[in-house]
């Protein structure tokens, strides 16, 4: 480099720690994406051996608190309004999965009357969730 001359700038633009931000982002998201649940929190009954839960697109999760309060999604529901926000819910879903997530200390009652409830409003196959003996605290 000479006196008087100006310093040549680089042009080049260091990609190496915009990947490390991108896949330290990406590593949180995955972990945190379980955690990001609809509806209330409730205790699951415990089963022997739960099967897959499978796929959540398209499915509609009724969930039934404690106290016996139904759930659509994360909006909480009155038993008048409850089918027609399950088919508010549904939108443009061509083959809705109805799900429900009864807390396991409600009576078997409540839970079959919100099934009988899902089949009035028109769905047909209800799923019902649970977790195994030795799943955490708060399984699904």
């Amino acid at each position: 480099m000479r006196l008087g001359e100006g310093a040549k700038m680089q042009a080049s633009i260091n990609v190496t720690p915009l990947v490390d931000v991108v896949l330290v982002l990406l590593i949180i998201f995955m972990v945190m994406a379980p955690q990001m649940r609809k509806g209330p929190d409730v205790s699951l009954p415990k089963t022997e051996k739960p099967t897959q839960q499978g796929d959540e697109r398209g499915r509609i999760l009724v969930s039934i608190d404690e106290a016996g309060g139904l759930w659509v999604n994360d909006k909480q529901v009155a038993a008048e309004q409850f089918g027609d926000a399950l088919r508010a819910a549904v939108a443009a879903e061509s083959d809705p999965k109805v799900v429900i997530r009864g807390d396991a200390k409600l009576n078997f009652r409540q839970v079959r009357e919100t099934m009988q409830a899902v089949e009035h409003a028109g769905f047909r196959g209800v799923g019902l969730i649970a977790k195994g003996r030795n799943a955490g605290a708060r399984g699904e």
